[in-house]
């Protein structure tokens, strides 16, 4: 199966916040870079294949991270939950860059929580509890509370979905039902497809960027195991379809 680009678009906004999205979504948004990911909807059914040295690194996705405050006061967090849960620390970086833009007070209209964007039902999954000082919502905005959950949570979902990424992804961002009922696919909704390409193209450049670290679980088709005031990165989702209706 030959590769589909995955390409990615942004622009950076008045604030100085970089809006990533897998497609030009006005005419702000620039050809940012083209991917090598196999595009997700045109997947077959053995899934994304992410082969290593098949992207040329681009340093601006890295350059954004290195210069982010916020990247730098939680990274320790990333290294840990890495470290303890096997899931690949790139793929968390990638991860918190579109969720979050790495601001650890993020709140999103349906109330997920911090750089990982939780939900406090999720989270409680996850072994997050109220204390009789701090709300659930409270612990989530604590980037040593919300990494170590997200990275959880992802790491039982590469149990679920074994071997792939995609939907992986496409179960962090409509939930593992979503995925499920769509038959172990990508649900129909151009957020989650999006989501999952611009992921996957955020890893893709930092996975090609540096050797893989001896230890931590590859999160690709390949290698995901079974069983367990400076520039920032912030994704931009279109408007909502109709058929987006029934996101959970």
């Amino acid at each position: 199966m030959p590769a589909a680009h995955a390409d990615l678009w942004a622009y950076v906004d008045e604030l100085g916040v970089t809006h990533f999205a897998a497609e030009a979504l006005d005419e702000r948004y620039k050809l940012y870079f083209k991917g090598n990911v196999y595009d997700s909807t045109q997947q077959d059914r053995q899934g994304l294949h992410m082969p290593r040295g098949a992207a040329t690194p681009d340093p601006r996705i890295q350059g954004f991270l290195e210069v982010s405050p916020g990247f730098k006061s939680v990274r320790g967090h990333l290294r840990k939950a890495a470290d303890t849960t096997g899931v690949d620390y790139d793929l968390l970086k990638a991860v918190i860059a579109v969720e979050s833009g790495f601001d650890a007070g993020a709140v999103s209209p349906k109330g997920a929580v911090g750089l990982m964007q939780l939900m406090p039902a999720t989270a409680q999954r996850f072994g997050v509890a109220a204390s009789k000082k701090r709300s659930i919502e409270q612990q989530l905005a604590d980037p040593a509370v919300n990494v170590p959950a997200g990275a959880r949570y992802l790491n039982y979902l590469m149990g679920l979905f074994p071997g792939r990424l995609d939907l992986v992804l496409a179960a962090y961002n409509a939930g593992e039902g979503a995925v499920q009922r769509a038959g172990q696919a990508i649900p129909a909704f151009k957020e989650t497809r999006n989501y999952v390409k611009a992921v996957m193209g955020i890893y893709e450049q930092l996975q090609a960027a540096r050797p893989m670290a001896a230890g931590t679980r590859m999160a690709s088709a390949a290698g995901a195991a079974a069983g367990r005031s400076a520039p920032r990165i912030r994704m931009t989702l279109p408007a909502p379809t109709v058929s987006d209706a029934t996101l959970p």
